[in-house]
């Protein structure tokens, strides 16, 4: 019983270390930056960094000369089918959080578990706005367009396609609003790639600044005071 006791005691020590070193590289290496990349182009492409205070997304121009994202991301698949929108603002993120956890009141250790240990699906979360507004939570960049082409194949490439190459809308009462729809994605979710993650990633992709790596939406922001 002593021995057992003794293992029992010893892992839990282990996964208590383990946590706390998670916390401490969560909260210094998201300090180390990487650099916006120099170029000579013209930046003239308008995109946002939006938080909500724990998930980021990447809000773009709805249309231009280089992509038509209604054409991918449809009006009609939002409950208010308005279609008098500008930007559309897109993230990554574990699809039991998205779609079963409407408030953190309402999350479920089995949640929590599978999505931290990747264990469940993903999800891509798409909103539109009529009009965007800088603030602490939102911050506005200028890409040029070879900037925003390379960040067009890092979005795109992250939803799930059908046979016919279209995105596979989530069909779900669990929107947050009448202008927002889900649709399926790749890749799976994890306390090491959290949506705020892929939002770094997206943002490295485009040559802008970024966190070495980030859990959280504090390591992004943190690069853009």
């Amino acid at each position: 019983m002593k021995k057992t006791l003794q293992i029992i005691l010893k892992a839990l020590a282990g996964i208590v270390g383990l946590v706390l070193l998670y916390v401490v590289l969560a909260l210094t290496i998201p300090l180390i930056p990487v650099q916006k990349k120099a170029t000579t182009e013209k930046a003239e492409v308008p995109i946002y960094l939006y938080t909500n205070g724990v998930h980021t997304d990447i809000v773009l121009p709805i249309k231009n000369d280089q992509i038509d994202w209604s054409k991918k991301i449809l009006f009609e698949n939002t409950v208010s089918k308005s279609s008098d929108f500008n930007y559309v603002g897109i993230g990554w993120g574990d699809k039991g959080f998205y779609l079963d956890t409407p408030t953190w009141a309402q999350l479920k250790f089995s949640t929590a578990f599978y999505a931290a240990f990747w264990l469940g699906d993903s999800a891509m979360h798409c909103t539109f706005y009529k009009t965007m507004k800088e603030g602490d939570d939102c911050k506005k960049m200028l890409l040029t367009k070879s900037q925003y082409a390379d960040l067009i194949k890092f979005v795109d490439s992250k939803f799930d396609k059908n046979s016919m190459g279209q995105n596979i809308l989530i069909p779900t009462k669990a929107v947050y609003g009448n202008d927002d729809s889900f649709y399926e994605a790749k890749g799976s979710y994890s306390f090491l790639y959290t949506c705020n993650t892929w939002t770094n990633n997206a943002l490295k992709a485009a040559g802008q600044k970024a966190a070495l790596w980030t859990p959280t939406d504090f390591g992004i922001f943190e690069h853009y005071k």
